[in-house]
C-alpha cells in the first residue's frame, strides 16, 4: 500500500472548514428564504458587515464559486437562481446534515430489522460465511484480517470468510404530504423550515439508494397540490388554514396508481385540520379547536387509505394534548404509526422510521 504525506498548512485546513461552514450556512438560510438565493447571499452580506461571521470568510469569492461549480446562475433577469445541480446539492446537504447527526452523535439508535440470507441490501451486521451464501456479499477485508489473526502469513480458509447480513428489499412508493399552512409558522415557532429540510433529506435518500420506488410530494394549506421534487426548495408556509382530508385524500389516490407491493403516506404536520371541501365545490372552515365536522371526514379519509393497503405515518411537531389525541386516532384507524416530536427532532424520527419499515409488507 502507498501512502503519499504533504507539508501541514493551517491555513489551508482553516481555509477549507470555512468554505464548508459557509456553504451549510448558506443551505440554512436558502431554507429560510425558500430558494431565493439573491435574498440569502443578502443575509450573509448583513452578517458579515455585522461582524457575526469571521473576517477571513470572502463572500465574492464564495459566490464566484458557486457559479464556476455550476451551483447557481443568473436567470434572464440577472438574479442569481439554483442550478438543477445547486438543488441536488441542497437535498443532498439536508440529508448529511440530518443523516450524519445520528451516524456520529448516536441519537435515535434503535434496533436494527431482523436480517436474514438471500436479500439484496446489505446491512452494517457480518456474520461467518456459510456455504451458498452469494459471494457478492464476502467482506474481504474483515476475511483476511481472520487469516492473518488466525496465523500470519497463511492462505485464506472457508473459516476465515465473513459475510455482509442482508435484507430482503421490495419496492415501495411513498408519497410525502407535508403541511404548509399558516400554523407551521404561528406564534414565533418554526416548524416549516425542520420540515421542509426533512423532506428534502427523505426526497434525496429515497432517490439515490432506492431509485425503483417511487416518489411523490403532495402539499396541503387550503387545498392539496402535488409539486414536482424539483420544486422543493422553493416551498413555503402561507396564510392557508389545514385541509388535512384533501390531502390524504390525493396522496391515496396518487399511490392507487402504482403497482409496488408497498405503500405508505409519510405525513409532517402539527396535527389540527380545520377545513374540509364540501360537494358542488364549498368549503367548510373552522379554525376554532377541534371541529367534530371537519374531524370526522378527515377519519373517514384514514379508514379509506387502511381499506386501499396504504399505511400512514404521521410526525406530528406540537405537543397540544387535545391535538395528539386527534392523530393517536387516526393512526388506531389506519392501523398506522405516529410519533410526537418536537422540530429539532423531527430528522431523526423521520429517517429511522424510513429505513425500518420500508421493506415490510403493509397491509
Amino acid at each position: 500500500m502507498e501512502y503519499r504525506y504533504a507539508k501541514w498548512d493551517p491555513d489551508r485546513i482553516r481555509r477549507l472548514a470555512g468554505e464548508s461552514g459557509l456553504m451549510r450556512l448558506f443551505n440554512y438560510l436558502l431554507l429560510q428564504t425558500n430558494g431565493n438565493v439573491e435574498e440569502a447571499l443578502a443575509h450573509l452580506k448583513f452578517m458579515k458587515d455585522q461582524g457575526y461571521l469571521p473576517a477571513d470568510w470572502n463572500l465574492e469569492d464564495f459566490k464566484r464559486k458557486l457559479e464556476e461549480e455550476n451551483l447557481i446562475k443568473k436567470d434572464p433577469r440577472g438574479h442569481r437562481v439554483l442550478t438543477g445541480r445547486g438543488e441536488q446539492r441542497f437535498r443532498s446537504d439536508a440529508l448529511e446534515r440530518i443523516f450524519g447527526g445520528l451516524r456520529t452523535g448516536g441519537k435515535g439508535s434503535h434496533p436494527v430489522p431482523h436480517a436474514g440470507a438471500g436479500g439484496s441490501e446489505p446491512l452494517p451486521e457480518r456474520r461467518p460465511y456459510q456455504f451458498g451464501d452469494d459471494l457478492s456479499q464476502i467482506d474481504f477485508q474483515a476475511s483476511i484480517t481472520n487469516s492473518m489473526r488466525r496465523m500470519a502469513g497463511s492462505q485464506l480458509e472457508e473459516e476465515d470468510l465473513t459475510v455482509f447480513e442482508t435484507e430482503a428489499a421490495t419496492s415501495c412508493a411513498t408519497v410525502i404530504l407535508l403541511d404548509v399552512s399558516h400554523s407551521m409558522v404561528l406564534y414565533g415557532e418554526d416548524r416549516i423550515t425542520p420540515a421542509k429540510q426533512v423532506t428534502l433529506a427523505l426526497v434525496e435518500l429515497i432517490t439515490r439508494r432506492y431509485p425503483k420506488d417511487s416518489l411523490r410530494v403532495v402539499l396541503f394549506g387550503d387545498r392539496a397540490q402535488e409539486v414536482q421534487l424539483s420544486e422543493l426548495p422553493y416551498v413555503g408556509a402561507g396564510p392557508y388554514h389545514t385541509n388535512t382530508k384533501a390531502g390524504l385524500k390525493m396522496a391515496r389516490r396518487l399511490l392507487q396508481r402504482e403497482r409496488h407491493p408497498n405503500k405508505q403516506i409519510v405525513m409532517i404536520t402539527d396535527g389540527k385540520p380545520s377545513v374540509i371541501d364540501r360537494p358542488g365545490g364549498q368549503v367548510y372552515k373552522n379554525p376554532i379547536g377541534l371541529d367534530p365536522v371537519i374531524v370526522n371526514r378527515t377519519l373517514d379519509e384514514a379508514v379509506i387509505c387502511r381499506r386501499k393497503h396504504i399505511s400512514i405515518t404521521t410526525f406530528m411537531i406540537a405537543s397540544d394534548p387535545y391535538l395528539q389525541q386527534f392523530v393517536a386516532k387516526l393512526t388506531e384507524l389506519n392501523r398506522g404509526r405516529a410519533y410526537f416530536t418536537s422540530p429539532d427532532r423531527l430528522g431523526e424520527f423521520v429517517l429511522w422510521d424510513f429505513m425500518s419499515n420500508r421493506r415490510k409488507k403493509i397491509r
